[in-house]
């Protein structure tokens, strides 16, 4: 399989790239934090000038018809440079599931807001007993003349605290595990009826608890879940992909620091016993960068087993490959990688909140054995 990037692909990297080297180190990174909403407003619509926001949506919808693999190059670069703003929540997945779920003259209306920054979404899904499994929804679903009121609650909501509309699911019929019978409703963030709460989460981002009390929302699909579990594969993909980004500039500023420590007279890169650890890093790093690939690659087949089975294998390993590397990197740090003023430990933080989005490690495995594993079931 040709892993190659063409020649569009190549320049959408340096572009970003550039980027993030320019506008992203970890100082800058905390004023962006500081801002009222916790990133910046100003990079936002430099992304917006840059077209990062328009990459994944066709061009009907104002965008330029970016598919798995663009989008794996910006998160991977996003990565590196601990990105804050709600691409992910906005771009990734909200805008995935606008593009499954929607009907085109809906994602027409929709995207060039989002491809010019003015739109930002929120993807409201998770319930306090639902954990990975996104069939389990309760929050209700209730005609209401032309439109619906939902009535529940989710949480972990990804930046639902600043977003100007939020994709809630919610159940029209059926029981709370039932697969079908879940719709995918869109619910202006500040109508009658929405209470959100908004708080950080452990690596610098924002997440939202959101109630729904006879909310007013729009029906964008009835039936989702399929559509819903591919735009979250293909999330799932560019979570891969980021999380390759962090790993590498743990390894990165490891090497470094085993180069210029100096301990007994000698940098302590010199000592055998750390140049094994740090190889191990280079091989856990290595896995899921391939691992990663193959997620991008397969983001897109409409076989839902075969995406599932490439999808579950390739966050499993990343899972593994990032608790493994991080704990290596703040162990060959010593005492700084733990301060907040070092970036080391606020890689591993999004290390580990990557690992817990949508099935961590130990999930997907299981997940897998239970398709028989990355090539099936043996005949």
């Amino acid at each position: 399989m040709d892993f190659d990037l063409n020649d569009e692909q190549r320049l959408l990297k340096e572009s970003v790239d550039r980027l993030i080297l320019d506008q992203y180190q970890f100082q800058q990174r905390k004023q962006y934090m500081a801002e009222p909403a916790g990133y910046s407003a100003a990079m936002w619509d430099r992304f917006a000038e840059q077209g990062l926001l328009g990459l994944p949506f066709p061009e009907a919808a104002g965008g330029f018809g970016g598919g798995p693999i663009e989008t794996m190059i910006v998160a991977e670069a996003f990565g590196r440079g601990l990105v804050v703003e709600p691409y992910f929540a906005t771009v990734v997945l909200g805008g995935g599931l606008l593009r499954r779920a929607a009907d085109p003259a809906v994602l027409a209306a929709l995207g060039p807001q989002i491809v010019a920054g003015k739109l930002k979404l929120a993807f409201a899904h998770i319930e306090r007993h639902s954990r990975y499994d996104l069939a389990n929804v309760s929050t209700s679903a209730k005609k209401d003349g032309s439109g619906y009121v939902l009535n529940g609650a989710k949480s972990v909501a990804m930046h639902g605290d600043s977003a100007d509309k939020l994709l809630v699911t919610a159940r029209m019929s059926g029981g709370q595990m039932d697969r079908g019978g879940i719709g995918l409703f869109i619910v202006d963030a500040t109508a009658a009826g929405v209470a959100r709460q908004g708080y950080p989460t452990q690596d610098g981002l924002r997440a939202a608890e959101v109630v729904l009390t006879n909310a007013r929302a729009e029906l964008l699909r009835d039936n989702a879940l399929p559509a819903i579990e591919h735009a979250v594969d293909e999330a799932i993909a560019a979570l891969c992909a980021e999380a390759v980004g962090a790993m590498q500039s743990m390894q990165d500023l490891t090497l470094e620091y085993l180069k210029t420590r100096k301990q007994f007279g000698r940098a302590i890169g010199s000592f055998q016993v750390l140049q094994h650890r740090s190889v191990d890093m280079l091989v856990a790093l290595e896995g899921a960068r391939s691992m990663a690939m193959f997620a991008a690659v397969m983001a897109a087949e409409e076989n839902p087993i075969e995406r599932r089975r490439a999808i579950s294998a390739a966050k499993s390993q990343i899972g593994r490959s990032g608790k493994h590397i991080g704990q290596e990197a703040i162990q060959l740090h010593g005492g700084i990688g733990m301060t907040l003023e070092y970036s080391v430990g606020h890689y591993f933080k999004r290390m580990t909140m990557i690992d817990a989005l949508y099935g961590d490690a130990d999930h997907h495995l299981t997940a897998l054995a239970g398709l028989g594993g990355l090539f099936g079931a043996a005949a």
